[in-house]
C-alpha cells in the first residue's frame, strides 16, 4: 500500500524528533533533512542512531544549501518544517526550493505554537509572530498548498520538573501568576501535537486551513493548573499574582530573548490568546474533532505519569533571569 513521503526539516531538535516518530509510526516513508555536521554532535547523532532504528531515510542537506535542498525536497510528498524561533526567516529559502521542485503537495511551516494572525503579543513577541504570518502570507502568494498547526502551549516547555528548579532555587512553594490567571489557555504534549499533525497530512478537511489542537481537557486557567498540582501533590502554594501594569513594564525594560518569552506568556496566560477567538470553517479545525479515536493526554493524566512536573514556568523564567521584583 502507497504511503506519503514526508520530509522533516529540524527532525533532530525539541519537537522534531517526535514529528519525525510519529511519522515513521504511522508507516509513512519519512526523510529527515540533517547537516552532516549533526552527525558528530554527541546528542544529535544519538537521535539520529533512533531514526535509523524506525527506519527514517537521514538526507544530509542543508536549509542553506539550496541543491541539497531541492534535491531532498524532490523525492517527496510532504515538507514539514520544525526548526526553531532563531531559523524563522530561513523558512524564505524553503518556500523557493519548494516552488522550484514543484512537487510537493502540502507545507507545514514552522508555526506549532499561537495562531500568529489572532494575536496581541507585544515588543519581540509580535515581532515573532509578525515574521510567522509574513510567512504564511508568502506561503499563500506563492500557490504553496499548506496547512498551518496552531497547537498553542508545549507541556514539556512550560511544566518544568523540579531538576530543572531546585538547583536554581532548592524546593519551591510558591508560584507566579500573571494578571489574574483566569485567561483560559492550552498545553498539549509534544507527542501528541506530533501525532495530531501526522494525521493531518493526507486529510482534504485541512488543505489550506489551520490545524488547531485544543482538546477540551488540555484548555485550563493557570489558576486551575495550579489547583491541579496542588491536589495531586496535597499542597497549598503560595500564589503571587502580577498585575497586567507591572508586566508589561517588565516586557518593556528587558532585553532579547526574556521580553520575547514574556510577551507570548501576557498573550496567553493575561489576554488569552489560545482560547478569545472561534474557530471558523472558513479558515480553521479543531484536531481533536477531526481524529476523535487518537487518545490524546490530558493533563491530569500527564501529571499522574510524571511526579517531578511542577506548574511553575514561570517561577522559572523569572528566577533563572534575576527578575525579583515579581516577589
Amino acid at each position: 500500500m502507497a504511503t506519503t513521503k514526508i520530509l522533516i526539516i529540524g527532525g533532530t531538535g525539541f519537537l522534531g524528533k517526535f514529528m519525525v516518530e510519529a511519522s515513521a509510526k504511522a508507516g509513512h516513508s519519512t526523510f529527515a533533512l540533517v547537516r552532516e555536521s549533526s552527525l558528530s554532535d554527541p546528542i544529535k547523532s544519538s537521535i539520529i542512531q533512533k531514526f535509523n532504528a524506525l527506519g527514517v531515510n537521514v538526507v544530509l542537506g542543508d536549509i542553506h544549501d539550496h541543491k541539497s535542498l531541492v534535491r531532498a525536497i524532490k523525492q517527496v510528498d510532504v515538507v514539514i518544517c520544525v526548526v526553531n524561533h532563531l531559523q524563522i526567516n530561513d523558512q524564505y529559502k524553503l518556500i523557493y526550493a519548494i516552488k522550484e521542485a514543484g512537487n510537493v503537495k502540502r507545507f507545514f511551516p514552522s508555526e506549532f505554537g499561537h495562531d500568529v494572525d489572532r494575536t496581541h503579543a507585544l515588543d519581540e513577541g509580535k515581532n515573532l509572530f509578525d515574521t510567522k504570518a509574513q510567512i504564511r502570507r508568502t506561503i499563500e502568494a506563492q500557490g504553496i498548498p499548506h496547512t498551518y498547526v496552531v497547537a498553542n502551549s508545549f507541556i514539556g516547555h512550560y511544566l518544568p520538573t523540579w531538576s530543572d528548579l531546585g538547583p536554581i532555587t532548592g524546593l519551591i512553594d510558591s508560584t507566579v501568576i500573571l494578571g489574574d490567571g483566569k485567561a483560559k489557555a492550552v498545553l498539549n504534549t509534544e507527542k501528541d501535537i506530533a501525532t495530531y499533525t501526522i494525521r493531518s497530512v493526507d486529510d482534504p478537511r485541512t488543505l489550506n486551513k489551520i490545524l488547531y489542537i485544543k482538546p477540551p481537557a488540555n484548555i485550563i486557567s493557570y489558576n486551575d493548573l495550579v489547583s491541579l498540582w496542588e491536589k495531586k501533590h496535597s499542597k497549598n502554594l503560595k500564589r503571587v499574582y502580577v498585575p497586567e501594569v507591572q508586566v508589561l513594564k517588565y516586557i518593556e525594560e528587558s532585553s532579547f530573548p526574556f521580553n520575547m518569552a514574556m510577551s507570548i506568556c501576557h498573550a496567553a496566560y493575561v489576554k488569552g490568546d489560545h482560547t478569545n477567538y472561534e474557530i471558523e470553517p472558513s479558515f480553521g479545525v479543531e484536531a481533536s474533532e477531526l481524529y476523535p479515536d487518537i487518545k490524546y493526554t490530558t493533563l491530569e493524566e500527564f501529571f499522574n505519569h510524571n511526579d517531578s512536573c511542577t506548574p511553575f514556568y514561570l517561577n522559572r523564567f523569572i528566577l533563572v533571569n534575576g527578575v525579583q521584583n515579581f516577589y
